[in-house]
Order: structure tokens, then C-alpha cells, then sequence
């Protein structure tokens, strides 16, 4: 990373911390525990599903997913996951 990225970065921190958007936790350690096994169980892949998808959505799919550097099926599964959760953004309407 350059040095001007670097501290371009470092300025919008310090910013961000100078603006009280930061918040100091009461409990570090258990804080950190929690978010821990939060994100265990995200990615806790326990299930198995078996849908019948048109070959040109699994070759879409794997376009997009090359794009982002990730595997298909990782793909799949993070649209999934934002639209049971509700974080699934569609473009079009925002």
C-alpha cells in the first residue's frame, strides 16, 4: 500500500475517532467473545441444499463470482444469507 493510500486511510480514522464515532467497550474480552462465536456460526455451513439452476444463471454466477474473487458456491451462499437477513440491496431501486 503507498504511503499516500496509507495515510489518506490514517487521516479518515483519526477523523472518524476525533468525531466521538468511536465507543469504548465496557467488556473488551467479553465483547470479543461474543463476535467471535457470531462469526463461528455465519460461517458454520451445516446444511446442505440441492436446487436445479439454468446452466446460463450458474455461468452468470461464476462470472460475478471471478469477478469478486470467490467461489461460486461462496457466492450462492453470502445472497442467501443478505436476503434472509434482510442486507440484500437491489441496485435498481436504491
Amino acid at each position: 500500500m503507498s504511503d499516500e493510500i496509507k495515510n489518506n486511510d490514517d487521516s479518515e480514522l483519526i477523523e472518524s475517532i476525533d468525531q466521538g464515532e468511536w465507543k469504548r467497550v465496557d467488556d473488551y474480552e467479553r465483547a470479543k467473545s461474543q463476535l467471535a462465536e457470531a462469526a463461528r456460526l455465519t460461517s458454520l455451513k451445516d446444511y446442505r441444499i440441492n436446487i436445479r439452476v439454468s446452466s446460463r444463471d450458474v455461468e452468470l454466477l461464476k462470472s460475478r463470482a471471478l469477478e469478486e474473487g470467490i467461489p461460486y458456491q461462496t457466492l450462492v451462499s453470502s445472497i442467501l444469507h443478505k436476503y434472509v437477513t434482510g442486507r440484500l440491496v437491489d441496485k435498481k431501486k436504491s
